[in-house]
């Protein structure tokens, strides 16, 4: 399964709530903070909220 690495390459000021609330899901705080991530339906959707603050690549896993 293939897995996205997502970074967070812009600031959470002037962002709604709801948006924030989404980051902190994804797990990313500070700006060039990044995490790995399972490529599941709902990961997916959240990342597509969010889109336009972060960074994402996808990643196989090796194994």
């Amino acid at each position: 399964m293939t897995r996205l690495k997502v970074t967070l390459s812009r600031s959470q000021i002037g962002c709604s709530e709801r948006q924030r609330a989404t980051l902190r899901g994804l797990g990313l705080r500070k700006i060039g903070g990044s995490r790995l991530l399972e490529n599941t339906p709902s990961v997916r959707g959240m990342v597509k909220a969010v889109i336009h603050l972060i960074e994402v690549a996808e990643v196989s896993s090796g194994g």
